[in-house]
């Protein structure tokens, strides 16, 4: 009976020896409250009764949400809202009893490392005016991971990487800010809108003085035209009287009858086309033989 009691004892000691780690994760031993080794993955012995296990951590990546408040340079609320990603350095003995023993537990590492990261944003922001910090997004990373990761490869950790998701301000500011964006968006438009219309302008102008000149070049060209037309027609005319004259003249007829006989057709047409206009003409001998005189002084004149 006491053998089998001392059997059980033993074994219940052995087996209590064989400590399971698992993946992702490792052992911190102590021997009497002091560091002795780490235990890797697998399956471990240990002395029973010696070594305890002070503490497994885990040397995964963690995450963690962060939501905090900054003051700009021009007293302005900024609110944050960030996903911080870090880990365990490396797997070395050194590191793994940084984290171990460097805190007191993990609620007081969390703490310090959350207060780190905000004091680092807050000291970055509070050097920016307000209307600067929505485009150094990236300028505040770089800024914090330059500030932490010397002091957490003390603590031996490291940040993998910072996200800010979200920067709000107050809501006052807010307003102010979409006020800002509406009036330059109006001033935008307005300008546009004018651009629009001094080039609507600007191209109807052009159009009407090309207009204007096409129709004063076809005018000019048109009068020049009727000009030559007109001079052609004197020519022609004067030749064909000059021509009818000197046929009578060999005929010995009175040439004063061709100036007769272009008198009385243009009277003729006169009467024909006048529309009911009124011709008044001095039917006299006197007016006759002075209208003659004067037709047979250009019928003269045009034979020269």
């Amino acid at each position: 009976m006491v053998i089998g009691i001392i059997a059980g004892l033993v074994l219940i000691i052995l087996f209590s020896g064989m400590v399971t780690v698992n993946q992702g994760s490792v052992a911190v031993i102590t021997v009497f409250g002091k560091y002795k080794r780490v235990m890797r993955p697998g399956l471990n012995l240990r002395i029973p009764l010696i070594e305890k296990i002070y503490k497994r951590i885990s040397i995964q990546n963690r995450s963690m949400e962060l939501q905090f408040q900054a003051i700009t340079q021009d007293q302005a609320n900024v609110n944050f809202s960030a996903m911080m990603l870090y880990a365990v350095l490396n797997q070395d003995d050194n590191t793994i009893q940084n984290v171990a023993f460097k805190f007191l537990d993990e609620r007081n590492f969390l703490q310090a490392l959350v207060r780190s990261v905000e004091g680092s944003v807050r000291a970055f922001v509070a050097t920016k005016r307000q209307s600067e910090i929505l485009q150094l997004r990236m300028e505040i990373i770089h800024h914090v991971k330059e500030q932490l990761d010397n002091q957490l490869e003390e603590w031996g950790f490291h940040l993998l990487d910072l996200q800010i998701n979200d920067i709000t301000f107050d809501e006052a500011i807010m307003r102010s800010m979409a006020q800002v964006v509406a009036s330059n968006n109006l001033k935008a438009a307005a300008e546009n809108e004018g651009q629009a219309l001094l080039i609507t302008k600007t191209k109807a102008a052009e159009a009407e003085g090309n207009a204007i000149k096409i129709s004063a070049e076809a005018e000019k060209m048109a009068s020049q035209l009727r000009g030559e037309g007109v001079a052609l027609f004197r020519e022609e005319v004067a030749k064909g009287m000059a021509l009818a004259a000197k046929e009578m003249e060999q005929a010995n007829l009175d040439a004063s009858f061709i100036l007769f006989s272009m008198w009385t057709d243009a009277i003729k047409h006169f009467a024909e086309n006048g529309k009911g206009n009124t011709i008044f003409l001095d039917g006299s001998t006197d007016a006759l033989q002075r209208t003659m005189r004067q037709l047979q002084t250009t019928l003269d004149g045009s034979s020269k």
